[in-house]
Protein backbone atom coordinates (compact mmCIF):
# COMPACT_ATOMS: atom_id res chain seq x y z
CA UNK A 1 0.00 0.00 0.00
CA UNK A 2 2.78 2.34 0.64
CA UNK A 3 4.21 1.94 -2.60
CA UNK A 4 0.96 2.47 -4.48
CA UNK A 5 0.45 5.69 -2.15
CA UNK A 6 3.97 6.80 -3.03
CA UNK A 7 3.57 5.95 -7.12
CA UNK A 8 0.54 8.23 -6.16
CA UNK A 9 2.35 11.26 -4.55
CA UNK A 10 4.96 10.82 -7.53
CA UNK A 11 2.41 11.63 -9.97
CA UNK A 12 0.89 13.98 -8.64
CA UNK A 13 4.24 16.19 -7.89
CA UNK A 14 5.33 15.77 -11.79
CA UNK A 15 1.92 17.30 -12.82
CA UNK A 16 2.49 20.25 -10.28
CA UNK A 17 5.85 21.20 -10.72
CA UNK A 18 6.32 20.34 -14.32
CA UNK A 19 10.30 19.03 -13.90
CA UNK A 20 12.56 19.32 -16.86
CA UNK A 21 15.08 16.41 -18.01
CA UNK A 22 18.63 18.21 -18.37
CA UNK A 23 19.65 17.80 -22.29
CA UNK A 24 22.92 15.36 -21.22
CA UNK A 25 20.20 12.94 -19.68
CA UNK A 26 17.66 12.89 -21.92
CA UNK A 27 19.31 9.71 -24.15
CA UNK A 28 19.19 8.01 -21.14
CA UNK A 29 16.03 8.55 -19.78
CA UNK A 30 13.82 6.21 -22.32
CA UNK A 31 16.58 3.32 -21.77
CA UNK A 32 16.56 3.40 -17.83
CA UNK A 33 12.47 3.84 -17.71
CA UNK A 34 12.41 0.30 -19.74
CA UNK A 35 15.26 -1.08 -17.65
CA UNK A 36 12.87 -0.30 -14.61
CA UNK A 37 9.90 -1.77 -16.32
CA UNK A 38 11.58 -4.71 -17.08
CA UNK A 39 12.71 -5.35 -13.07
CA UNK A 40 8.84 -3.97 -11.99
CA UNK A 41 7.41 -6.95 -14.65
CA UNK A 42 9.79 -9.86 -13.17
CA UNK A 43 8.78 -8.61 -9.89
CA UNK A 44 5.00 -8.86 -10.53
CA UNK A 45 5.98 -12.27 -11.87
CA UNK A 46 8.03 -13.62 -8.73
CA UNK A 47 5.05 -12.31 -6.11
CA UNK A 48 2.44 -14.35 -8.69
CA UNK A 49 4.98 -17.35 -8.39
CA UNK A 50 5.43 -17.15 -4.88
CA UNK A 51 9.36 -16.48 -4.90
CA UNK A 52 9.17 -12.21 -4.43
CA UNK A 53 12.56 -11.10 -2.45
CA UNK A 54 12.70 -7.57 -1.74
CA UNK A 55 16.55 -7.51 -1.34
CA UNK A 56 16.39 -9.37 -5.12
CA UNK A 57 14.25 -6.60 -6.62
CA UNK A 58 15.60 -3.70 -5.49
CA UNK A 59 19.26 -5.04 -6.75
CA UNK A 60 17.41 -6.09 -10.20
CA UNK A 61 15.79 -2.77 -10.47
CA UNK A 62 19.15 -0.37 -9.72
CA UNK A 63 21.66 -3.03 -11.71
CA UNK A 64 19.07 -2.94 -14.67
CA UNK A 65 19.15 0.53 -15.01
CA UNK A 66 23.03 1.41 -14.18
CA UNK A 67 24.10 -1.19 -16.95
CA UNK A 68 21.75 -0.21 -19.43
CA UNK A 69 22.95 3.62 -18.55
CA UNK A 70 26.50 2.44 -18.90
CA UNK A 71 25.48 0.21 -21.86
CA UNK A 72 24.41 3.27 -23.71
CA UNK A 73 27.07 5.93 -22.52
CA UNK A 74 29.69 3.47 -23.68
CA UNK A 75 27.91 3.47 -27.28
CA UNK A 76 28.04 7.34 -26.94
CA UNK A 77 31.61 7.52 -26.20
CA UNK A 78 32.00 5.04 -28.99
CA UNK A 79 29.55 6.88 -31.84
CA UNK A 80 27.29 3.88 -31.79
CA UNK A 81 24.74 5.14 -29.16
CA UNK A 82 21.52 4.81 -30.91
CA UNK A 83 22.88 1.27 -31.95
CA UNK A 84 23.36 0.37 -28.27
CA UNK A 85 20.02 1.86 -27.47
CA UNK A 86 17.83 -0.05 -29.51
CA UNK A 87 19.68 -3.56 -28.82
CA UNK A 88 19.62 -2.88 -24.82
CA UNK A 89 15.61 -1.95 -25.69
CA UNK A 90 15.48 -4.94 -27.75
CA UNK A 91 16.84 -7.52 -24.92
CA UNK A 92 14.54 -5.77 -22.33
CA UNK A 93 11.55 -5.24 -24.54
CA UNK A 94 12.25 -9.26 -25.01
CA UNK A 95 12.21 -10.10 -21.12
CA UNK A 96 9.25 -7.53 -20.26
CA UNK A 97 7.19 -9.63 -23.15
CA UNK A 98 8.03 -13.29 -21.75
CA UNK A 99 7.19 -11.94 -18.08
CA UNK A 100 4.16 -10.36 -19.25
CA UNK A 101 2.83 -13.26 -20.88
CA UNK A 102 4.10 -16.02 -17.76
CA UNK A 103 1.80 -13.54 -15.66
CA UNK A 104 -0.81 -13.79 -18.32
CA UNK A 105 -0.66 -17.64 -17.97
CA UNK A 106 -0.68 -17.19 -14.18
CA UNK A 107 -3.67 -14.96 -14.19
CA UNK A 108 -6.05 -16.54 -16.84
CA UNK A 109 -4.55 -19.76 -17.59
CA UNK A 110 -4.08 -18.93 -21.03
Amino acid sequence: MIAVLGLILGIGAGLVFEPTVPIWLQPYLPIAVVAALDAVFGALRAVLDGVFDDRVFTVSFLSNVVVAALIVYLGDQMGVGSQLSTAVVVVLGVRIFSNAAAIRRHLLGA
